[in-house]
């Protein structure tokens, strides 16, 4: 597309400001979306009820897992809007898509007063926060990338996943305190009527106000102003199809970093009661990951902006690949809260450095054009069949296996390995597929 120069457009004025402002709505976003997965023991037993704990708990991981894979269809469909309307505006509409699901969520009735219609209503509130979900991630990290400095678009980028991670920190925080302070073996004891893992939902709520006013302020990126022409649904639809290979190389090189992310959060307190570990115990270690995966973020960002992209994908690929299994077999075996902690900082490394440069590679890859959709529907993708399905694939898998409880490793193993290729396909001859077409035309 052709673009006017910069000195005609208006520039951010506060590049800060502007972190701060898309990365909030990211925050709430996020901070609802996992809240579902940390209290789903809890949420299951009120929504999904079944002939033993292991099935309700699958159902209510599926009904997560399902609401995820709403995340291509936003990508799609919120994705051609973003690219065509604006950045700062789209972001505006997933927050309230967002907001809605949240609010369905928090407020649904439980199993017990109105029966099935209580699991539908729970399903349409996640299909709803998927769907929002499946642009949201996308559209902050391409406005971040158009913000950003020359040559540190990944250290500018990687802000967007550590904004998950002071969600899913304060979303830790509360947990822990509720099952300190407040006595009851579950979640489903009421306080004044109110069950207490409806209590993190309110807060949520109560957050929203607060973020709608941040993003309503966000600027709109000179990189977009800058845009003579900007691409009507069908050009945008087109030009996705025509990247296919592109997309689908994104959405395999996404895949370590969802199923690692879903594995050290919003697994981690299922995974600590398979280990028969404390569930305040667990919920702090999980805060001390969401602590370690805000900093090696940026450090993954800032290094592969030095070193470059490929480099570090295969390094941090290859050694979650090696150290999966041996790791959790390690920790299997006469279990601990220090071995889990060990075991969380590790994978929270890898993550961490793997998606900061990850986020900043999948921004290059794409089509400036179309650059909010091809990376949402390849991150998406990711999310959507392999990321959030983590807690369902891990809980199978140690069904599956007669209670191996390190099974989990070989599906972070997968991921590993298509990094692995897709990042070499990529970045075959030190240059990413679409220099090497540009080169060609």
């Amino acid at each position: 597309m052709s673009q006017s120069s910069s000195s005609q457009v208006p520039q951010i004025k506060s590049r800060l400001g502007a972190i701060l402002r898309a990365t909030s709505g990211n925050f709430l976003e996020q901070f609802d979306f996992f809240l579902f997965g940390f209290y789903a023991q809890d949420i299951a037993k009120a929504f999904f009820p079944a002939q033993n704990e292991t099935a309700a708990l699958l159902n209510a991981y599926g009904v997560f897992w399902l609401g995820a894979l709403m995340r291509p269809v936003g990508a799609v469909v919120l994705g051609s809007y973003i690219d065509r309307i604006g950045r700062r505006q789209g972001l505006i509409v997933t927050l309230a898509l967002m907001a809605l699901g949240t609010v369905v969520i928090a407020f649904c009735p439980s199993y017990a007063s109105i029966g099935i219609a209580a699991t539908i209503i729970v399903l349409i509130g996640r299909l709803i926060q998927g769907f929002s979900a499946g642009v949201e991630l996308g559209g902050v990290s391409v406005y971040l990338s158009e913000i950003a400095t020359p040559g540190n678009r990944g250290f500018y980028t990687s802000f967007q996943s550590s904004s998950q991670q002071v969600a899913i920190f304060v979303a830790a925080v509360i947990g822990f305190v509720l099952r300190e302070v407040i006595p009851g073996d579950t979640f489903l004891d009421a306080i004044g009527g109110v069950a207490k893992w409806r209590i993190p939902f309110f807060i949520g709520c109560l957050i929203i106000p607060v973020i709608f006013m941040l993003r309503r302020s966000l600027e709109e990126t000179p990189a977009f102003l800058a845009m003579k022409k900007h691409p009507t649904p069908s050009e945008v639809f087109a030009s996705a199809l025509e990247n296919w290979r592109i997309v689908i190389l994104g959405m395999m090189i996404a895949v370590l970093t969802t199923t690692t992310f879903y594995f050290i959060t919003v697994y981690a307190p299922g995974f600590g009661k398979e280990l028969h570990l404390s569930a305040s115990g667990t919920l702090l270690v999980t805060l001390l990951v969401a602590v370690t995966n805000f900093i090696w973020n940026p450090v993954g960002g800032a290094l592969s902006d030095r070193i470059g992209r490929k480099p570090v994908l295969i390094a941090i690929a290859s050694l979650s690949f090696v150290t999966a299994y041996p790791a959790l077999s390690w920790l299997s075996h006469e279990p601990t809260l220090g071995k889990l902690l060990a075991v969380q900082m590790m994978f929270s490394f890898y993550f961490g450095v793997y998606s900061g440069t990850m986020l900043g590679c999948l921004v290059e890859i794409v089509p400036a054009h179309v650059r909010t959709t091809c990376f949402s529907i390849a991150f998406a993708l990711a999310a959507g069949i392999f990321g959030t399905s983590t807690p369902f694939v891990a809980t199978k898998l140690i069904a599956m296996t007669g209670q191996d409880k390190a099974s989990p490793a070989y599906w972070l193993m997968f991921g590993a390995v298509l990094g692995i290729i897709a990042a070499l396909i990529v970045y075959r001859g030190g240059q990413t597929i679409e220099q090497r077409e540009t080169a060609a035309a």
